[in-house]
């Protein structure tokens, strides 16, 4: 009986041992906020749901706010900032300026949430969870999100125009850029699959409509009966710079696989969506993913938690803003 829980004592120690060994090794935990905002993924999804009911373009926006958000210096809320006298924030980086959206419908589930549990839950998880709603609410994989991320005090203009990726460079600077960030080429390939949902506008791809590269004719890499429909869009000239076109113009608001097929098709929009045909390990990667919608599903979720982890602020590092716009004073 003796020996029984003295076993018994060491089995418990070793649980403990163990969970207090998971807690301190992974640094963001799924139920964080179990107890301390219990309602808080409800809260978050319903004001994602209604934002796409009143607009289905705002799924992509906030999946490109926390790519934006995440690629800066880590996720940290910090693209969420606004403007100060003596600091310029990330939203009027060339990668954001007029294209970036969804800042309204993240102020307005931050206000929500700060109703329901006060200065608990950081600006970083709220947009971190909207994004995985906008997925899976656009009909996209659902996947588990680690929480626990606190909020950035910083942000800085120049460093968004310089670690985001941009539409015009080479698959070698991209893959570079996510690398400096912990992820693969891999990831290149699944996350450039988020463009399954979206809009770009005219101006992030009509150079390659009439002059690519200087070369006073189209892109050769594009299908000419979409090449034909986009020079209609999008005439020569900069009048047309701001009008949008979708991203898959097969299914544009629904998030599936497409995207890929696109590509095997030469129909992909943006050069940096194509150049990954013009590898051959990307190029198998698109074609795999292009054949096999669940195991695209499957790898989105997990680069999106890869993504989300990237120079994350726990513990007594950064804040929980009461105000996405704004740090505490």
């Amino acid at each position: 009986m003796h020996q029984h829980s003295l076993h018994s004592m060491a089995f418990l120690f070793f649980l403990l041992f163990l969970f207090h060994s998971s807690r301190v090794y992974s640094d963001l935990d799924v139920n964080f906020y179990g107890d301390s905002c219990p309602n808080l993924t409800r809260i978050v999804r319903y004001g994602v749901w209604s934002a796409i009911q009143n607009d289905t373009r705002m799924a992509a926006s906030l999946l490109r706010l926390h790519f934006h958000d995440c690629f800066v210096n880590g996720c940290d809320g910090s693209v969420l900032l606004d403007d100060t006298s003596n600091s310029k924030g990330e939203k009027n980086a060339f990668p954001n300026r007029n294209s970036a959206r969804g800042f309204e419908i993240i102020d307005s589930i931050k206000a929500r949430v700060e109703k329901a549990c006060p200065s608990t839950v950081s600006c970083t998880d709220i947009l971190t969870l909207a994004s995985r709603d906008a997925v899976s609410l656009a009909g996209g994989p659902f996947w588990s999100v680690p929480l626990g991320r606190r909020d950035g005090t910083t942000a800085s203009e120049s460093d968004a125009n310089s670690q985001l990726p941009t539409p015009f460079e080479s698959l070698q600077n991209i893959t570079a850029k996510f690398t400096s960030k912990g992820l693969t080429s891999k990831d290149v390939v699944v996350l450039s699959g988020a463009h399954t949902i979206g809009f770009a506008q005219c101006s992030t791809f009509k150079r390659r409509l009439f002059d690519f590269n200087g070369s006073g004719s189209p892109d050769p890499s594009l299908d000419s009966s979409l090449l034909g429909d986009l020079q209609s869009l999008c005439p020569d000239g900069s009048g047309s710079d701001t009008t949008l076109a979708p991203l898959d113009p097969v299914t544009k608001n629904k998030f599936d696989n497409v995207y890929y097929k696109n590509l095997m098709n030469s129909s992909g929009l943006l050069q940096s969506d194509q150049a990954l045909m013009g590898d051959n390990d990307t190029a198998s990667m698109v074609s795999y993913y292009s054949k096999y919608p669940y195991l695209f599903n499957k790898d989105f979720g997990a680069s999106m938690v890869k993504m989300a982890s990237v120079g994350v602020l726990i513990g007594e590092n950064g804040e929980i803003r009461k105000n996405c716009r704004v740090v505490n004073l």
